[in-house]
């Protein structure tokens, strides 16, 4: 169980919000080095069930930079529990980028396979009978139900809007889940194309909820994980303004879209915005040095 002691919620003022807008961020990313942001709240609840029914690991599935397997690893070390991640691509040749050497570090048993048949996710299922199976990015019901604890952390129902960058969309749904019935949840995809996102969040949600919610489809920056000038400018200033640290994959593109939704009026005078950190600074690794100012 990691202690949730470090996590702070930041108010912060920029140039380019406007005076009548107030805004902070929820530092998930500061709960832990490695099983940072959102990811210990995706694997608690997972990894609890894995215990109680004595299985005997678990199995998960990502991308070769996939924040979630490298959290996964050292989560089940800590729980004691052996684990495999089936990772989408070909092995590398000569040496394990910086995402899977930690993961395999920590006892992870890595196992490659093709693109084509990473799409069926049962591929590694029937090798490891009796694996707890967490789809990837720990999207099922027990990382929506770890996410709902998000808002529960430090106080948040001062806020009147909740953003969030959504890849699988697991905790958006959390968020969802647990909102305040006037607080409007949106989703920043940061996948291209990710209209189908809209039927993975509904299939989380309890039955009840607020509805509140929303996806806004046109912040992904050209795809997962592409970056441009414009985003590293941004990540820099936004650093240099505020001192918050974020990621080119995930939580700098949810800032970015923040800032442009903010110029262009999105947001009734007087609200009071809260971006969720989910973490993902690791990411930043793959960048060369001195790219970004911190």
């Amino acid at each position: 169980m990691l202690s949730y002691d470090h996590i702070t919620l930041d108010s912060f003022r920029t140039g380019w919000l406007p005076a009548s807008l107030s805004a902070a961020m929820l530092r998930l990313d500061k709960i832990h080095p490695e099983i940072s942001g959102n990811k210990w709240f995706k694997l608690k609840y997972n990894i609890a069930a894995a215990k109680a029914n004595g299985c005997n690991g678990i199995l998960t599935y990502g991308g070769a930079y996939s924040n979630h397997i490298a959290a996964t690893a050292l989560a089940c070390k800590e729980s004691g529990l052996p684990c495999t991640g089936v990772i989408r691509g070909e092995e590398h040749r000569h040496q394990l980028n910086h995402t899977l050497q930690t993961a395999a570090n920590n006892g992870m048993e890595l196992v490659f396979i093709s693109r084509e048949d990473y799409r069926d996710h049962k591929t590694g299922e029937t090798s490891y009978p009796g694996y707890h199976i967490v789809p990837e990015g720990g999207h099922n019901a027990a990382g929506a139900k770890g996410c709902e604890e998000i808002l529960s952390v430090l106080p948040t129902a001062p806020y009147t809007h909740i953003l969030c960058a959504a890849g699988t969309g697991t905790t958006l749904a959390g968020l969802i889940n647990s909102a305040q019935p006037y607080q409007q949840v949106t989703g920043i995809p940061v996948l291209k194309g990710a209209q189908y996102l809209e039927k993975e969040v509904a299939g989380l949600l309890r039955p009840g909820g607020t509805g509140h919610w929303q996806l806004l489809y046109e912040y992904h920056g050209g795809g997962y994980a592409k970056k441009s000038p414009a985003l590293i400018d941004f990540i820099n200033s936004f650093y240099n303004e505020t001192g918050i640290p974020t990621d080119f994959i995930y939580t700098g593109k949810l800032a970015m879209a923040f800032g442009e939704l903010a110029q262009q009026g999105y947001f009734p005078e007087n609200s009071n915005i809260l971006l969720i950190h989910t973490g993902g600074l690791q990411g930043n690794l793959s960048l060369p040095p001195g790219v970004l100012s911190f």
